[in-house]
């Protein structure tokens, strides 16, 4: 199939969630025989969108990639006021305030809806990742009807997903990939819809290989027990919750155990002698800290899947997760790799365990390998993913010929 894949944000050293998940669809689709092209915009970082990549085609991993400029980076003496009306007021927002707060959170690439309205006669589908931003909210009300759509929302539970506008959205695609049953679950939810879906996960690498003891050595670990987060440092992510935690297990039960912290820093957490912060680390070197790990730490409150996880069970290693967040819950569930957690008395006790019976933390790292074996080997996902492209043009031409009726993959 020729494919344009849309996403707020493009790059191999772009950390977040949904652009990994763009990326990693766009060049494993690609290495299927798929012809795929993707359309974002100039920004590297999503605190202001400031322009950093040049405006025009760029090719990333041999996939060509369309970038659009950010007409201004975001003004947050504009936006803040707008957010709190948006998501913290208990009175119906009118139409014209939510429209502008999508342009004001931006990234505002004006010139990415028309782009894609004069390349819908030249793909077979578009597929658009997050709906939170604006080239999704612009790009799939620019095309929807014009060409097969497929919407990845990457939706968790946050305050955006209340905000009225967005039920408009989530009925103009063809149809939806969801990362996690839950994920799917909070969209009927929240919208009331149960269109045509598919829960797709994203893949794993299964090969990786991570040299602990070299990481352990590089940083001077030594053989001391480390807990490692791989991710932003910022406090959506639940990274500084676990930065402090962390400080008060140390002065509870002293002892050798490190917090590694992998990621940039959007929050600089104050130094201390038992945290390692590598910053931002490319693949190997992180698979390098996972491996070396007693256990990998996931405690985002937001997430619609986590591939971090995912990475760390491919490496066998046993995870604690923020008990707070249902899709994380589910997979600590389903796969028996990891142990949730609820406020500070468990993460201790669940810290406590692990350190305790390395046993333990040995089975959990082998059941969580097992089960990324099971559902995210990246055959078994293309094939899922594959299933609902096809599904999703046989929806449009339904449509377009006025026969179109809903349907929930299962």
């Amino acid at each position: 199939m020729r494919l344009m894949l849309v996403v707020q944000r493009y790059g191999e050293d772009i950390a977040g969630g949904s652009e990994q998940c763009c990326r990693l669809f766009a060049e494993h689709l690609a290495g299927r025989g798929h012809d795929v092209e993707v359309a974002t915009s100039c920004a590297r970082r999503y605190t202001d969108w400031a322009n950093e990549f040049p405006a025009g085609l760029d090719h990333v991993n041999g996939i060509p990639v369309h970038r659009f400029p950010v007409e201004a980076p975001r003004n947050h003496h504009v936006f803040d006021p707008l957010h709190w009306v948006n998501v913290s007021s208990e009175r119906p927002v009118p139409l014209f305030l939510q429209e502008e707060w999508v342009d004001q959170m931006g990234p505002r690439t004006v010139e990415l809806p028309g782009y894609l309205v004069e390349r819908a006669a030249d793909v077979d589908a578009m597929v658009f990742f997050t709906y939170l931003y604006y080239p999704t909210v612009r790009g799939l009300e620019a095309v929807a009807g014009k060409v097969p759509t497929v919407f990845h929302p990457t939706v968790h539970r946050e305050p955006g997903i209340t905000v009225a506008l967005y039920d408009r959205l989530f009925r103009r695609p063809d149809a939806l990939g969801f990362l996690t049953v839950e994920e799917q679950e909070l969209v009927a939810e929240h919208m009331g819809i149960r269109s045509l879906s598919a829960v797709l996960g994203v893949g794993c690498d299964l090969d990786v290989q991570g040299d602990g003891q070299g990481f352990r050595a590089a940083h001077g670990l030594g053989d001391d027990p480390y807990l490692v987060y791989v991710g932003r440092v910022d406090p959506g992510k639940g990274s500084i919750d676990a930065y402090h935690y962390f400080l008060t297990y140390k002065e509870r039960n002293p002892g050798p155990l490190k917090l590694v912290v992998v990621g940039d820093q959007v929050f600089p957490l104050p130094p201390h002698p038992d945290v390692v912060l590598t910053g931002f680390l490319g693949d190997q070197e992180k698979d390098d800290a996972l491996a070396g790990s007693t256990a990998f730490l996931q405690p985002s409150y937001f997430e619609s899947f986590s591939m971090a996880l995912t990475e760390a069970w491919a490496l066998r290693r046993p995870a604690l997760v923020q008990g707070r967040c249902d899709v994380l819950v589910g997979q600590a569930r389903r796969s028996g790799g990891a142990l949730p957690y609820v406020g500070y008395a468990e993460f201790e006790a669940a810290v406590g365990l692990l350190l305790a019976d390395p046993g333990l933390g040995e089975r959990m790292g082998l059941a969580g390998r097992a089960y990324v074996e099971q559902q995210y080997r990246w055959d078994i996902v293309l094939d899922r993913y594959e299933q609902l492209l096809d599904a999703a043009v046989a929806a449009f031409e339904r449509r377009q010929s006025g026969t179109w009726a809903s349907k929930v993959m299962s």
